[in-house]
C-alpha cells in the first residue's frame, strides 16, 4: 500500500518509520530538513511538497500541530489531489468541531476519513507500541485499522467522527490530574519523613495505584524508569499537556460540562509553562511543589 505521511516531528518520524518496516511504500512530508533526512534514512520517499507526497496515495495519514495547521493541510494540499476515494487519516491531537468539520469536507469531496489520535509518547511511537483512538464511519474504520495496525498496540474505535478526539482529550485531562496528585502524595509523604521508595512501594500496590505512579513514577531514582531520572528530559512535555488541556476545557465549555480537577490541573500546568518549564516532562511539577 502506498501511504503519504504528512508531518514527521517527535512522534510522525518513529510512526513513518514503522509503516515502512510493515512493508508500506511511505511517501513523506515534512518543513523540517532534519526530519526529512531521517525519514530517508528510515526507507521513506521523501518529498517537496504535500500535493507531490500524496499523489497516488492509498492514504493519507496527517500527523501535525494543531487544528489550523489540519485543516489548511487538508483543504489546500490533500483533498482534491489524493486519488478520489483514499483513505484520510488525522492522528493530530485537535479539536473536536475542527475534525468533524474536516471530515464532513472529506465525505462530500468523496473521501472516507477517520480522527485517530494517539496515546502513548515518543518511545511507543518509535516501538510501534501506540494506542489509536478512532472516530469515523464502520467502513473507514474497517480500512483504517490495517494502516494503524503497524503503528500500535491497540486500535480501539471510539464511535462516529470526532470521537477519537474527544476519548484522546478525556483522557489527557485524567492524567493531567493523576500526575499532579501523585506529585503531590509523593511530596507530602517526603516532607513527613517518608522514604519516597517506601511509599512507591506501598502506594503503588494499594489503592493508589495509577500509571502515573507505577509507570511513570515522576520522582527521580524512584519506581518506574521514566524522564524524572533525566532531569526530566524527553517524555510527554508540560507543553505538550497543557494544549491537550485548552482543548477539554474548551469542549468542557461548549459543552456545559464541570471539571473543578481539571480546571485546576490546567492552572497548574500554565503556571509551570510560564515558569520556563514548557519543554521538560509533565512529571517535573513534582519540582514545583
Amino acid at each position: 500500500m502506498k501511504i503519504a505521511f504528512i508531518g514527521l516531528g517527535n512522534m510522525g518520524g518513529g510512526m513513518a518509520a514503522n509503516l515502512v518496516k510493515a512493508g508500506h511504500e511511505v511517501a513523506a512530508f515534512d518543513l523540517s530538513e532534519e526530519a526529512i533526512a531521517r525519514a530517508k534514512e528510515n526507507g521513506c520517499s521523501t518529498f517537496g511538497t504535500v500535493r507531490e507526497a500524496v499523489e497516488g496515495a492509498d492514504a493519507v495519514v496527517t500527523m501535525l500541530p494543531n487544528g489550523n495547521i489540519v485543516r489548511a493541510v487538508l483543504t489546500n494540499d490533500v483533498i482534491g489531489h489524493a486519488p478520489k476515494g483514499a483513505l484520510l487519516l488525522d492522528c493530530s491531537t485537535i479539536d473536536v468541531a475542527t475534525v468533524r468539520e474536516m471530515i464532513e469536507t472529506a465525505t462530500a469531496a468523496g473521501y472516507e476519513m477517520v480522527d485517530a489520535p494517539v496515546s502513548g509518547g515518543i518511545a511507543a511511537a518509535n516501538s510501534g507500541n501506540l494506542t489509536f483512538m478512532v472516530g469515523g464511519s464502520d467502513s473507514a474504520f474497517t480500512r483504517a485499522e490495517p494502516v494503524l495496525q503497524p503503528m500500535a498496540k491497540a486500535v480501539i474505535r471510539a464511535g462516529e467522527a470526532g470521537a477519537g478526539q474527544v476519548a484522546k482529550m478525556c483522557n489527557n485531562m485524567l492524567l493531567a490530574a493523576h500526575m499532579v496528585g501523585t506529585c503531590e502524595a509523593m511530596k507530602l509523604a517526603e516532607r513527613n519523613g517518608l522514604d519516597p521508595q517506601k511509599f512507591y512501594e506501598i502506594s503503588s500496590k494499594s489503592t493508589g495505584y495509577c500509571w502515573s505512579l507505577n509507570d511513570y513514577t515522576p520522582v527521580p531514582n524512584v519506581g518506574a524508569a521514566s524522564p524524572a531520572d533525566n532531569d526530566y528530559n524527553g517524555g510527554f512535555a508540560v507543553a505538550l499537556m497543557l494544549k491537550d488541556l485548552r482543548l477539554a476545557m474548551a469542549a468542557a465549555e461548549a459543552s456545559g460540562a464541570k471539571v473543578p480537577l481539571g480546571q485546576k490541573a490546567t492552572e497548574i500546568y500554565e503556571n509551570a509553562d510560564k515558569a520556563g518549564l514548557g519543554g521538560k516532562d509533565f512529571g517535573v511539577i513534582f519540582t514545583t511543589l
